[in-house]
């Protein structure tokens, strides 16, 4: 049986290796990323995955610092692990998206999921988030950058970034 990641890349026509992270997102005057729309090709995967706008898991949030007490995020880049299943993706699973530090507390977009049995990375749209002000910056946070007394966070499945 062929595994599904590689089913999923078939059907879709998903070339190989490419990016969907969106690279113009413009921002508030306080740097965070304003709304921007999920790619159709996005959403397209995500009904196929069964990824369903609201569905959430828990990630660490720099798979680099897994299990760390603080993390520090920087401004760019970010590949967060799955820790939970949701969905039809099997944690462990990749998230690859984008940080934004620029006000109280980091915006993290996801815009990629990577199989780890598999290459191909495949469109997504998520978010992580926490309640209660957990996901806020500590005070010593330098500009460009986020320490958080949190590791983990909550990724949320969306339609659109708001």
């Amino acid at each position: 049986m062929i595994p599904r990641q590689y089913v999923l890349v078939g059907l879709l026509g998903l070339p190989l290796g490419c990016a969907t992270t969106p690279g113009d997102v413009r921002l508030r005057s306080d740097g965070t990323p304003m709304a921007e729309k999920c790619p159709e090709k996005a959403l397209e995967v995500m009904r196929y995955l069964r990824l369903y706008v609201g569905e959430s898991a828990w990630v660490q949030l720099d798979a680099n610092q897994s299990r760390a007490e603080h993390i520090t995020l920087h401004d760019g880049p970010i590949e967060s692990v799955l820790d939970q299943d949701v969905g039809t993706l099997e944690s462990p699973l990749r998230l690859y998206g984008r940080v934004w530090t620029g006000g109280a507390q980091p915006v993290i977009r996801y815009y990629e999921a990577q199989f780890l049995k598999g290459k191909d990375r495949v469109p997504i749209c998520a978010v992580a988030r926490l309640g209660f002000g957990q996901l806020r910056k500590r005070p010593e946070s330098m500009p460009g950058t986020a320490i958080l007394n949190a590791p983990r966070a909550g990724m949320y499945i969306v339609d659109e970034f708001r």
